[in-house]
């Protein structure tokens, strides 16, 4: 069995609503259905989607359209732990991946509900996971110049890899389009060349203790009003403890996404080529 996990649980600030079901399509179809498509062209046979409860209408009438006829689907809710938290804002990816914890046994592929992926992406991850032993993960890397955005600064997580695997991920904040940032009031310019992360990874089940582990000392150590507790930290310290390995395949490919409401325009009008080129039919 290949499953995806979609994370769809974001609150979408910078973009100022609900970017998951943000239309890219005259269709109405949404970035995580063309998502969909690719991973079932790769072999995926049920799709998990993490969303927060007050979504779950809206989420599940998009499903049953666009996506239901395709491959099995599952829905998992993303909701604070306990009450007294009082934090309106999701925990973070590694958090929504552990609510997966009762419905995912197998090898899994995690991506954002808002990003684009493309096929080329899916193919070597699905493969790679399909004889995955305990702690062999992967994870699909993209070019930082194909990832910034024209609109508004963005984070990325810059990789580090050592024959073929993955060493560290640096997460680096407002990048903007030609792929520098400032810090300490300078200039700081990247290899535009360089591998970065955009969520999309392969895990085996085994993540889950990881995830269970590491969200216990969360916990206990973070600011719970703003600290958020992600994948890359997670799998840095699997890698550091020697407890996991990655794999990195990296790609030349464009990544589209909606961190602003200003890419819609270029992201409809990538998607809409690949549909009339017959890449979607």
């Amino acid at each position: 069995m290949s499953t995806l996990v979609i994370l769809a649980a974001g609150l979408g600030s910078r973009f100022g609503g609900l970017k998951q079901l943000q239309p890219v399509s005259s269709s109405g179809k949404t970035l995580f259905d063309y998502t969909v498509y690719d991973a079932v062209k790769c072999g995926c046979d049920k799709v998990v989607f993490v969303i927060r409860r007050e979504t779950e209408s809206a989420f599940r009438g998009h499903v049953s359209r666009y996506v239901s006829n395709l491959v099995r689907t599952e829905f998992v809710y993303q909701q604070n732990p306990d009450a007294l938290y009082n934090r309106k804002k999701p925990w973070g990816t590694a958090h929504a991946v552990l609510c997966c914890s009762n419905e995912v046994n197998e090898p899994f592929v995690m991506v954002n509900a808002d990003d684009y992926y493309g096929r080329n992406a899916f193919k070597p991850v699905f493969c790679h996971l399909s004889g995955a032993k305990r702690g062999e993960y992967a994870m699909s890397a993209y070019r930082l110049k194909n990832t910034v955005s024209l609109n508004g600064v963005v984070s990325r997580g810059v990789c580090s890899v050592k024959d073929g695997c993955l060493t560290s991920v640096t997460e680096i904040n407002e990048i903007n389009s030609e792929c520098a940032f400032i810090f300490e009031n300078a200039k700081k310019q990247l290899d535009k060349d360089s591998l970065v992360s955009m969520n999309l990874w392969g895990f085996t089940p085994d993540i889950f203790g990881l995830l269970e582990n590491d969200f216990k000392t969360f916990l206990s150590s973070a600011n719970l009003q703003t600290d958020e507790f992600q994948i890359p930290a997670v799998v840095a310290r699997a890698i550091a403890n020697k407890f996991a390995s990655v794999k990195v395949y990296g790609t030349s490919d464009k990544w589209y996404g909606l961190t602003y409401r200003e890419d819609l325009t270029e992201t409809r009008l990538a998607l809409t080529e690949l549909e009339d080129a017959g890449y979607y039919n």
